[in-house]
């Protein structure tokens, strides 16, 4: 039986990467190409990269510095970001991105969810959407980095999604993003029961546990994970990590 993926989130803002509390307070963690060299070494299953700033930006992905990450990146790379076109598709690929992961794109323009999946196949085209709980206990998905608001149910969305051609589905939870308390498994599981491809969770790992009930009680394919991997102690010193193959086995 195939293990369930565990993946490194990391989420670049400008030039350098850092990391999130529910989208807020944005902590540099270092130099993407040497926290990927670390991954590179530790043997990760696979490594997603999110520029934040992008979409709210209003611009593209930044290819060059990509371009860098990709030529050090010695493992599966997935990138979302600024992804507008198919022009920026075809230039993500070219310099070795296997993965175009699309959030705010997939719900202004949908339709180039299915022309990524038409060109580079189903599982290339990855659409991620960042999920709210209101007051009232109702799921809501936002779109430009968590802050506008669509009115839309995830659910809802992630079939649409699966019927344009998306071959996964990143379920981010806004408010357990950073937090280390666990992911959101009632989120998860309702996204993963209803499509049939993949559905990978993320937000709030605080350990290899929660991890684990993602993917027994969510029904998640797989978890993706960011302060797990970077931070250390309570004071969240800054060290890159990754578990042993052993205590994968252990706890997946």
């Amino acid at each position: 039986m195939i293990r369930p993926r565990v993946i490194p989130a990391l989420l670049l803002r400008g030039q350098g990467l850092v990391k999130t509390v529910k989208f807020k307070e944005p902590k540099y963690l270092g130099d993407p190409i040497n926290i990927v060299r670390i991954f590179n070494d530790k043997e990760v299953d696979e490594l997603v990269l999110l520029d934040i700033t992008a979409t709210p930006e209003k611009r593209g992905p930044q290819f060059d510095l990509l371009k860098n990450i990709a030529g050090e990146a010695f493992i599966p790379l997935a990138y979302g970001g600024g992804i507008r076109s198919m022009d920026d598709v075809k230039k993500l690929l070219s310099i070795g991105i296997e993965k175009l992961i699309m959030n705010t794109s997939a719900m202004e323009t949908p339709s180039l969810v299915r022309e990524v999946a038409d060109h580079a196949g189903s599982q290339a085209a990855v659409v991620s959407m960042d999920v709210k709980k209101g007051f009232l206990g109702k799921y809501e998905v936002f779109t430009h980095c968590g802050q506008k608001k669509t009115g839309l149910d995830p659910v809802k969305h992630a079939v649409e999604m699966e019927k344009m051609g998306a071959g996964e589905i990143i379920i981010n939870s806004i408010d357990r993003d950073g937090t280390m308390q666990g992911y959101d498994v009632e989120l998860v599981r309702k996204v993963a029961d209803s499509v049939q491809v993949p559905v990978v969770a993320c937000g709030g790992a605080g350990n290899l546990s929660h991890v684990s009930e993602v993917i027994k009680q969510g029904h998640a394919s797989a978890a993706a994970a960011g302060s797990i991997f970077v931070f250390q102690g309570p004071l969240r010193g800054v060290l890159i990590s990754y578990p042993t193959p052993k205590e994968l086995k252990e706890f997946i």
